[in-house]
């Protein structure tokens, strides 16, 4: 009989998801907790496993699709052999006639026919399947020449380094790559079936993916000067053939089509755009915004850094201006009580939150990311660099959850990776307000002594809900943050 997958709760307060991929197909063999497609919520993406392992019946989804929470979205039948189906992946590579008949009792018989006929089984036996995934091709000639020891009880034993493989690259039609690889490659045009994973099991990679962009250039290259030279059309056909099965330059996304004017290209909205339009619509409509701009002085701060960057990255953290600025801003929000506290327009109250905890607007692929560093208040300036370089590394990965963008009471956007100095940032709303950081330049500032001197100029915007924020108490939380950004002691030994 037939299960039905539901599609399983993504969250608090995420009641559907979009589908970006689809892993499998109607007819294909699953194993448990095989991945079968992935999803995007309103900021992140996550891929659903099988609850079961079976062969699919029916897939009630598409790519693009819209689903709910708790909605069925396939039907798996589980075989009176599906409990056997995982251990499988043991047996697969070289001794496909043989392989199955041992995990299957009933199925003993068969076992002596499979040398007499190898190629008339391969086909039946879902086995056969493994072999073409994994991407050693050296694996496959191999096999042959164990297949005459194979009837022998022992011989699954030698081949389970083999079955070390990724599980899901046991079935046929699954490519072994997790889905911010496969994001990836969608977005530089290449097809994942025809490239050959180098890592472990034969999982593919980034660089992987980019061999394959390289390959499809080269051969671009390769084109050009077959035709500047004279060169055989023939040849030139080939680095034709090869670059456009590689597609190195990715498409313009959306769907062809045209306005009265000329050809446009149209593409639904996914679910972190709507998102992100939602929010900030809410924000424009609802928050009555003043933005307050001024410079900080971190020339000594920059010297304090550079002499403490070395101890940091001998244990792997790369020491920016950022925990600096987050120590900052977390310790000033302290003394500005209003300036961490959210607006509840319906009981008509002002909610003042006990903890600190910083958003870090971060700029992807996929569109505006805010992880939320939790507690930041109560960490050390080390502890703040270290959590940081973790958050970041999972930001870029797509290796995080939901629960990960909630809970912030203030967010730092740090435009001076990107460049530009002064901006009017939207306010994330139920936050009252937001700092936006410029990139550091150096400028001649007149001292105090009438002298002039070079000096590292941090620009510094700060927009905030003038419902809630008066003008005073942002220019003087602003004015803290600066105060500590030029006296790193301070920031050192504040409380």
């Amino acid at each position: 009989m037939a299960t039905e997958i539901k599609l399983p709760s993504l969250g608090d307060g995420i009641d559907s998801a979009d589908v970006l991929e689809i892993f499998v197909s109607e007819g294909e063999v699953v194993k448990k907790d095989q991945g079968l497609m992935e999803l995007e919520t309103d900021k992140a993406t996550v891929t659903v496993p099988s609850p079961v392992a079976g062969t699919i019946v029916k897939l009630n989804m598409k790519a693009g699709d819209t689903l709910a929470v708790g909605a069925v979205f396939a039907l798996i039948e589980a075989a009176a052999g599906a409990s056997a189906s995982p251990p499988v992946a043991k047996a697969p590579p070289p001794v496909a006639p043989a392989q199955p008949v041992a995990p299957a009792a009933p199925v003993a018989p068969a076992a002596p026919v499979a040398p007499a006929a190898p190629v008339a089984q391969s086909p039946a036996a879902p086995v056969v399947q493994r072999p073409a995934p994994p991407a050693p091709v050296a694996t496959t000639p191999v096999a042959p020449a164990p297949v005459a020891p194979a009837p022998v009880t022992s011989a699954p034993v030698p081949i389970l380094p083999a079955a070390a493989v990724e599980d899901d690259i046991s079935y046929e039609g699954v490519i072994p790559a997790g889905p911010a690889i496969r994001r990836f490659a969608r977005e530089v045009g290449v097809d994942l079936s025809s490239v050959v994973g180098t890592g472990e099991g034969g999982r593919i990679n980034r660089d992987d993916v980019l061999a394959v962009v390289r390959q499809g250039q080269q051969a671009a290259r390769t084109a050009t000067t077959s035709h500047s030279t004279g060169l055989s059309a023939s040849a030139a056909t080939t680095a034709a053939t090869a670059m456009a099965s590689s597609k190195p330059t990715p498409a313009s996304p959306g769907t062809a089509a045209s306005d009265d004017y000329g050809p446009v290209r149209i593409e639904k909205m996914t679910k972190i755009r709507k998102m992100i339009s939602a929010q900030m619509h809410r924000s424009w409509t609802n928050v009555p915004r003043v933005t307050n701009f001024d410079d900080a002085d971190v020339t000594d701060l920059e010297i304090f850094r550079q002499s403490s960057k070395d101890d940091y990255a001998a244990r792997g953290v790369k020491l920016t201006t950022m925990p600096f600025l987050i120590k900052a801003v977390a310790t000033s929000l302290r003394h500005h009580p209003s300036m961490n506290a959210s607006i509840d327009s319906e009981n008509e109250q002002i909610i003042y939150k006990d903890y600190v905890s910083i958003g870090i607007a971060v700029d992807t692929e996929r569109g505006l990311v805010v992880p939320t560093l939790k507690n930041v208040d109560r960490m050390s300036i080390p502890d703040i660099a270290q959590a940081l370089s973790e958050l970041s590394t999972r930001v870029r990965n797509n290796d995080f959850g939901v629960n990960d963008l909630r809970g912030g009471t203030f967010t730092i956007s740090n435009l001076g990776a990107i460049g530009g100095t002064y901006s009017t940032p939207i306010v994330n709303v139920p936050e009252v307000a937001i700092l936006l950081v410029g990139r550091t330049r150096r400028m001649p500032i007149v001292m105090e002594d009438d002298s002039i001197k070079p000096r590292s100029m941090m620009p510094l915007s700060l927009a905030y809900d003038h419902r809630l924020v008066d003008g005073g108490t942002a220019a003087r939380f602003l004015n803290d943050i600066i105060m500590y950004l030029e006296a790193p002691s301070r920031l050192l030994l504040a409380i």
